[in-house]
């Protein structure tokens, strides 16, 4: 059930970055450094890809394949992207917020769900936690950008995002406490990460405490 989610998840990762990515203006010498980090940071989630697939060799399902999703949210993916920035933004900024929220769900159900197979988890784990590191910068990343309307917007979007995008994988209520999920995204904070993690991630300096 845990791997149906994450392919699941990653699949709808992958469609939306595709759009995204057909959207995306050539890199050139007049590009702003603004339009260079967003395609970076799309190089990353494509990347992301190479580690699902990973997570799912490692319990030997090498020939899965990704298939594609329904027309309706298909057609959804391919509009997104279309959007002028200022709207884009804060939906944006919560679909990260919300790929950051589910990796640290999963990482706390590995020692459960996986308490008989200690090498897998311990493979996984790393695996999700390079993803993590990549998604905790891409969330400062849009953080950074967003502005005072823009984080209202956000945090106004959470809850019905979460929700909307976790009924269409049904075995998420199965595996994960949706109501902690939705709570967890509204009171994001750095102060649940890992120390190790944010030394190699990247976090806005507003951000960070002061030692």
């Amino acid at each position: 059930m845990l791997l149906t989610f994450l392919y699941k998840f990653a699949r709808h990762e992958y469609v939306g970055i595709s759009a995204a990515w057909d959207r995306t203006e050539p890199l050139t010498e007049s590009t702003s450094l603004v339009a260079k980090i967003g395609l970076y940071h799309l190089c990353e989630e494509f990347g992301h890809m190479r580690l699902f697939q990973e997570i799912l060799r490692t319990f030997h399902l090498d020939p899965v394949e990704w298939v594609p999703l329904g027309k309706w949210m298909s057609r959804m993916y391919r509009l997104f992207p279309m959007f002028p920035e200022a709207m884009l933004a804060p939906p944006a900024f919560v679909s990260e917020l919300m790929g950051l929220t589910v990796y640290q769900h999963i990482d706390g159900v590995l020692d459960d769900i996986l308490a008989d197979e200690p090498e897998a988890r311990e493979r996984v784990r790393a695996l999700l936690r390079e993803v993590m590191t990549d998604e905790l910068a891409h969330v400062g990343q849009r953080r950074n950008f967003l502005g005072p309307l823009g984080l209202r917007a956000a945090h106004l979007m959470v809850e019905s995002m979460y929700r909307a995008f976790f009924r269409d994988i049904p075995e998420t209520r199965l595996l994960f406490n949706v109501e902690q999920m939705v709570r967890d995204g509204k009171a994001f904070d750095y102060g649940t990460i890992a120390p190790e993690m944010l030394e190699k991630s990247w976090v806005p300096s507003y951000c960070k405490v002061s030692s």
